[in-house]
């Protein structure tokens, strides 16, 4: 009799059509709320207040230490007497967790760099728990995480605007240059290395840099009186090079030739002109008289001075910087903290030596910052009058049987496509790599197997903007 009634059922096409209709609607119901839970499984049921929204929104998930552990049921505005409002969110968690401790914190964190959000809940230490519907309070809110939306956010529409451009002109000031940056790169490490040495003797007090400074600071004020007769000077020689321009070629080019034969001929007669040179110092020596007769005129230059400082007075800016600079250069040879700013230095360069000997070569060799950097340019390259686009390109992953594109039936080592292929630490040349630039060169036809960690075989040094040429300068 049962067997029967079971084939009238199944023989019935309306009744297996209404129920397939069911078990569809009830499936997509599950679904449409899981974000929320599922209908018919008990919650813990407790709130949260928050001094503002921060985006959160109904069904953003609530975690602990990282594990899914409930959502966001509801967001409501509250207000308080004293008239300032807050948010109150009501949480739905799993009944394992209940009771929290009553002294638990709660701090809202970024899930994407879209602006998803979710609620981080830290238990406390409390022995006494949180009752169904309790309320964890504003003072067990830490401080929210600046998120980057609200960095850029605090720069006015046209600082924004300034920031795009500013990342467009360096995003082409370094994509044309990597061979340049490679020979930066690659002469960092020995001009590092060099310049320990002579940091430790600038720091040394034998090197005396305080009177160096103070050398200086006297120097400058010697130069300040007569800095308006220097720049007329400088004007004078600009005037005479100038001319001498006209007759560098051949005529002094043809002088400094013959320099040589007239050292010669100079050597050679030299002991004939010896007695006009001493004719010449018995003359000085007669007029030094009239030197002494000028003390007499001692008022007249006097004079001369005071004219003179009206003049320093109208000097060009740069002049009357020079006093103060030369007593700041001389604080700071005199400030005892100098030698320990060395010393930091110093420190500095031993901490970014071993970076840079594994920084250098993915560059240097790979030109991979200079690719970075282009690519981070031609992001927004692209726009109108309203603003600027992101340009994006979605790459499909092969189809086939058991592909990466559809549902697979097998683990990931096969048949068809669906080969796991891993390499989180590519070879960029660095010390102790093989020479090869395999981030962004993996081969496109491998045998059909699982690879976790290089690619056999040597991919070669060759990247975009790189050509061999330009990798064998430091070779």
């Amino acid at each position: 009799m049962k067997s029967r009634r079971n084939s009238r059922i199944s023989a019935s096409p309306m009744l297996v059509g209404a129920v397939t209709v069911l078990i569809l609607v009830v499936g997509i119901f599950y679904s449409y709320n899981a974000n929320s839970g599922l209908p018919f499984v008990p919650t813990y049921k407790i709130k949260a207040d928050l001094p503002n929204g921060s985006s959160i929104v109904k069904g953003n998930e609530v975690r602990i230490a990282g594990v899914r552990v409930g959502v966001v049921s509801d967001v409501k505005a509250e207000q308080l007497e004293s008239g300032s409002t807050f948010a109150q969110l009501d949480l739905s968690l799993d009944k394992n967790y209940e009771p929290i401790p009553d002294n638990s914190t709660i701090t809202v964190r970024q899930r994407s760099a879209l602006g998803l959000k979710y609620l981080l809940l830290t238990p406390g230490d409390s022995d006494q728990g949180l009752d169904p519907g309790g309320t964890i309070p504003l003072s067990q809110v830490t401080p929210q995480v600046v998120d980057q939306d609200d960095v850029w956010n605090m720069f006015q529409a046209p600082v924004r605007r300034a920031i795009q451009k500013d990342l467009l002109e360096f995003g082409g000031m370094f994509a044309a240059r990597g061979s340049a940056i490679n020979r930066i790169l690659g002469q960092l490490p020995p001009l590092l290395k060099l310049a320990k040495p002579v940091a430790r003797n600038l720091a040394s007090d034998e090197t005396d840099l305080n009177g160096f400074i103070n050398g200086l600071s006297q120097a400058a004020a010697e130069v300040a009186p007569v800095a308006q007769q220097q720049a007329d000077q400088f004007v004078a020689l600009d005037t005479t090079f100038s001319a001498l321009a006209a007759v560098a070629r051949p005529y002094i080019q043809d002088s400094i030739t013959e320099g040589y034969q007239a050292e010669l001929v100079t050597q050679r007669e030299g002991p004939r002109i010896r007695p006009f040179l001493y004719s010449t110092a018995r003359f000085m020596r007669a007029l030094l008289p009239g030197a002494e007769a000028l003390g007499e005129s001692a008022p007249i230059i006097n004079k001369s001075f005071d004219i003179g400082i009206p003049v320093l007075t109208s000097s060009p800016q740069l002049n009357d910087e020079l006093a103060p600079t030369a007593r700041s250069l001389m604080l700071f040879g005199e400030s005892t903290s100098n030698n320990a700013g060395i010393d930091a230095l110093i420190d500095t360069q031993e901490i970014l030596q071993p970076l840079l000997s594994h920084v250098a070569p993915a560059q240097n060799v790979c030109n991979y910052l200079a690719l970075l950097l282009r690519n981070a340019q031609e992001f927004s390259s692209t726009g109108n009058s309203t603003g600027l686009w992101a340009r994006v390109v979605t790459v499909l992953p092969p189809p086939g049987p058991n592909g990466l594109g559809t549902p697979s039936a097998a683990p990931a080592n096969g048949p068809g496509v669906n080969y796991l292929r891993y390499n989180p630490y590519p070879n960029t040349a660095s010390p102790g790599q093989t020479r090869e630039c395999e981030a962004g060169n993996e081969p496109t036809t491998l045998p059909p197997n699982q690879i976790i960690g290089n690619y056999p075989g040597n991919q070669g040094i060759e990247t975009n903007l790189q050509s061999q040429k330009q990798l064998n300068w430091g070779k």
